[in-house]
């Protein structure tokens, strides 16, 4: 028995539990709205290859809605929205390429992590 009366589940727990169910069921639609916002990276990337490595087997589709971009950076096709409409489509190595808002918001997010030359200081090297 799991929620009241029973074992306490954080926010993360419980999302974790309501996108199994969701799986379980078999559907050939899934729409995962913001599915993975309660979970930390390392969760949040797990998760999001299981539901990709699931839809992928079971030939679904799967619709996922999300801000932060690293969930849906490996989709089909990603529509970028701004006020309700539509403004890019495509890959996210399209959209990368493309340099439009797509580009300013992954760079905002993650890009500049990533995009930063690692710097080792050692001995011979000061």
């Amino acid at each position: 028995v799991l929620g009241e009366g029973g074992m306490k589940l954080s926010g993360g727990e419980k999302q974790r539990i309501a996108i199994a169910r969701a799986l379980l069921r078999n559907p050939t639609l899934l729409i995962f709205d913001e599915a993975t916002s309660a979970l930390d990276s390392l969760t949040e990337e797990a998760i999001t290859e299981t539901i990709r490595d699931i839809s992928n087997q079971r030939e679904s589709i799967t619709i996922m809605i999300a801000h932060r971009l690293s969930t849906i950076m490996y989709a089909d096709v990603i529509y970028v929205l701004e006020k309700g409409k539509i403004v890019e489509a495509g890959t996210h190595d399209l959209l990368v390429e493309k340099r439009g808002l797509y580009y300013a918001m992954w760079r905002q997010q993650v890009g500049e992590r990533r995009d930063k030359p690692q710097v080792r200081i050692t001995q011979d090297n000061p």
